[in-house]
């Protein structure tokens, strides 16, 4: 079941919810989605001679490097560009709520799209919350750190997860703090 804006209120209250720091309701609260906003630190890909991601091979590759903006500044994101970003906010999730990541449709009627397929915020999970943001537009769009970039809706489980995200023995992104790049090479299956 999705919470309302009236249980997102009480579960932050409760602290069931931990959103640090807490977003001003007046502004980022709807009837079921609460706004998050844009950190300064963005991970851009860099020109290359590798020919292709070797997904077998991923442990050294570093194609990105890291852009950190001023509160005033803007980051461009170009045409047909991607980059990593996060949210400004901490989020800790309970163990039998999981969140989904939402484009803000004002900024996806300009061709920013928020996530590639990292919709799905895990039940446990605790940092900030990556972005995988694409321009689709024919356009530059400039970003500024405090913007608000995306959304959240929660929903409940039918149960408390076993192995919520925090206690996941695979759980590579466990307690981020900012942008983080891909560590599929860390996958055991690989």
């Amino acid at each position: 079941m999705m919470l309302s804006d009236t249980d997102i209120k009480r579960a932050l209250s409760e602290k069931r919810i931990v959103i640090d720091p807490l977003p001003n309701y007046e502004e980022a609260l709807s009837a079921c989605t609460i706004d998050l906003r844009l950190h300064n630190e963005f991970e851009v890909f860099e020109r290359t001679d590798i020919p292709y991601f070797d997904l077998k091979k991923m442990d050294d590759t570093n194609v990105t490097k890291k852009v950190v903006i001023g509160a005033n500044e803007s980051f461009i994101l170009a045409p047909g560009k991607f980059a990593l970003a996060s949210t400004y906010e901490w989020v800790e999730l309970p163990d039998d709520i999981g969140a989904r990541l939402e484009g803000r449709s004002s900024l996806g009627r300009l061709g920013i799209i928020v996530h590639s397929t990292a919709a799905l915020i895990h039940p446990g999970m605790r940092g900030r919350i990556v972005l995988e943001l694409s321009n689709l537009s024919e356009i530059p769009v400039a970003l500024y750190p405090g913007l608000r970039i995306c959304a959240l809706s929660f929903e409940t489980l039918s149960s408390p997860a076993e192995l919520p995200y925090y206690k996941q023995k695979s759980a590579k992104y466990r307690n981020q703090k900012g942008v983080t790049s891909s560590k599929i090479g860390l996958d055991a299956d690989k």
